[in-house]
Order: structure tokens, then sequence, then C-alpha cells
């Protein structure tokens, strides 16, 4: 029974301590208004997908044939801060392909010159910050236009980080509750005070 406790323990700081990849594999096209993604662990374990549309009343999320998430565009910068959670999730895989029209004429090549050039200045100062980052870009030209994204992010962290991450956001919502409390109960004093 000691040793089932033992290996237990041992297997469970383990775990707690081995990295956890997590991919995002997206393809945009912007002449259909879509973008379809798929989240997974270590690139083959799903943990969900569907695709994203730009609407009026904001970002709509399809995760279902009958189920979508809308996010107005007003709450897309709260939303940016409320994932800041902790730098202890690096970026570890940024490939993407582009596809656009323009093939043989002047205009698509300059512009996808440029867009190189953009690229490469970009990615280098990533990998002089992060030197371990796995960077690819490329650009075909096609005849057509359109206007085609492939990309593949990967991010990795543990699970120190994550209960890190976690622990971060429940000590917040904690603190944010006290305040909420502390600001009502003065409210309640004065009010209280202002009538006698």
């Amino acid at each position: 029974m000691g040793e089932l406790f033992v290996y237990s323990a041992f297997f469970g700081t383990a775990l707690f301590f081995l990295p956890i990849f997590v991919s995002v594999d997206a393809f945009v096209d912007a002449r259909e208004n879509k973008c379809w993604f798929a989240l997974s662990l270590y690139g083959f374990l799903k943990v969900f997908g569907g695709y994203l549309q730009l609407k009026k009343e904001g970002l709509v999320f399809h995760l279902t044939k009958k189920k979508a998430v809308i996010l107005p565009y007003r709450q897309m910068a709260p939303m940016r801060k409320k994932f800041e959670v902790t730098k202890g999730f690096q970026l570890y895989r940024f490939h993407q392909i582009t596809e656009t029209g323009g093939e043989g004429k002047l205009y698509g090549l300059m512009g996808g010159a440029a867009f190189m050039v953009f690229g490469g200045q970009v990615f280098s100062v990533l990998r002089t910050l992060h030197p371990f980052l796995s960077l690819k870009s490329g650009l075909l030209l096609t005849e057509t236009p359109n206007l085609k994204v492939t990309l593949q992010a990967v991010t990795i962290f543990n699970g120190l980080i994550l209960s890190v991450a976690i622990g971060k956001k429940i000590l917040e919502a904690f603190l944010n509750w006290i305040r909420k409390k502390r600001s009502t109960a003065s409210w309640k004093k004065r009010h209280s005070s202002s009538l006698a």
C-alpha cells in the first residue's frame, strides 16, 4: 500500500511539471468570411473546434451546428486583459502560409515581396527574444483574387503554470468581491446616516 502511494505521488509530481502543448490550427478564407479552427493537446487530442465569422454584431463562434457564441466588439478589449494570466505560457511554434491573388502581376509581386520582408523583420525580432521559437512563413500567389491564411500556433506550459494562472484568477475574483462588499457596506452606512 505504501509503494502505491509513493508511485502515485511520484507520477503526480512528474505530471505536474511535464510540459503541456496546446495547438491551434486555423484556416482563414476572407472571401467566405470564415475562419475554421481546432484546439488540441499535443497536436492530436482535439479539445474543441468550429469556425468563426465576422458579423456586424461582433465575432460569432460556431462551435456546433446548433450552438454559436457571439462576442461583441466592444467587449474585446476587456476580454484581452482577462486572458493575460501569466508569462508562463510560452509560444513554441508559429507557422503560417498566406495565399493571395496577383500571380504574374506587378502589384502581386511587389505586395508579396513587401509581405515577406515585413514578416522576416517581425520573425527576426521574435527569434532574438525567444531563440527556441519555431517560425515559418510562406506566400503563394495565385491567378484568382483571394486571401487565404493557414496557420498553426503551439503554446507550451505545465501544470504548475496552469495552477498559478487559475490561482491568480481566483484571487482576483475574491479581491473584487471584497471590494464590492466594502463599497456596498460603505454606501449603506452613508445612506442610513443621511436618513437619520
